[in-house]
């Protein structure tokens, strides 16, 4: 199995009397989209800032494309891109403009025109950045990100106040990147977004991690109770089951049997948001 593409064992980082970050291990693999969720306050942005280089720990180990960035130069940095969650675009420059800009900070960019049909702004090359809608410049942000051909993104909140639309939008250009090649490690709090793109999630509450797998598998999700809800005579009526076949067959067979009607019948498993909630609420 090739290496990962982070590695961190026992990280940890206090500020003061505050320790923010506990002994989080945790591991990325190459060509992934990663998630890492976690409240304000729960150490996710001072783990970032520190897998980024620009905060240093003050214990543990870490590796990030082999290298520890505390120590790493310039040829690392130019293998990673980094999209915040405000960009900090020059309005007067064309998106064509604003790319070659940036692509001159490398020594080995990818074309602009590429970049620019990436993340699907062909038709406004030469549109000034100012007169963009929110999420073409969140796409030109992360554009800015892709020009210097990085092989891991690094993409904090990116699509926060977003409108449904521009979101899906956006979305879009993050799965392009993973039809690239592109590592990318993520930063949400949608929950729906992290279920749209991820293919693992971590969760970090009080500065550990408190769960990680897939999206689908996260706080054995897989395995909980299915709730059953339909409506009776205008009220709801609700149940949790292990043995969802068995008991829609019973209800099923039961109303037919009774000529009646299950209005508003639903079939569900605890979403993501649900686990969430569960495992990062305050004690």
């Amino acid at each position: 199995m090739d290496d990962p593409v982070i590695s961190i064992r026992g990280l940890r980082k206090s500020y003061d009397e505050v320790e923010a970050v506990r002994g989080v291990d945790l591991d990325v693999r190459g060509g992934e989209v990663f998630a890492f969720l976690g409240p304000n306050g729960a150490g996710k942005t001072t783990t970032v800032e520190i897998l980024e280089g620009y905060r240093k720990r003050d214990g543990g180990e870490l590796s990030v494309l082999g290298e520890d960035p505390e120590r790493a130069g310039r040829a690392w940095r130019e293998r990673i891109g980094i999209v915040l969650q405000s960009g900090n675009l020059e309005p007067y420059l064309t998106v064509a403009e604003s790319l070659a800009l940036y692509a001159g900070y490398y020594r080995a960019p990818r074309p602009v025109e590429e970049v620019i049909e990436a993340i699907g702004l062909a038709d406004k090359a030469g549109e000034r950045a100012g007169r963009l809608s929110g999420g073409q410049r969140r796409r030109l942000d992360v554009g800015m990100a892709l020009v210097g051909d990085p092989e891991l993104l690094f993409l904090d909140e990116p699509t926060t106040g977003f409108d449904p639309e521009a979101r899906r939008s956006a979305w879009e250009v993050i799965a392009g990147l993973r039809e690239l090649g592109k590592t990318i490690f993520l930063t949400t709090h949608y929950m729906d977004e992290a279920q749209r793109l991820a293919d693992r999630v971590a969760i970090i509450a009080g500065g550990e991690i408190v769960a990680r797998g897939t999206p689908e598998s996260l706080g054995d999700r897989e395995s909980r109770p299915v709730r059953i809800s339909y409506r009776e005579n205008g009220r709801e009526v609700a149940l949790e089951t292990t043995t969802p076949v068995r008991t829609l067959n019973e209800l099923t067979g039961q109303a037919l049997a009774e000529g009646r009607e299950l209005e508003a019948l639903e079939v569900s498993r605890p979403s993501l948001e649900d686990v969430y909630l569960e495992l990062t609420e305050s004690p």
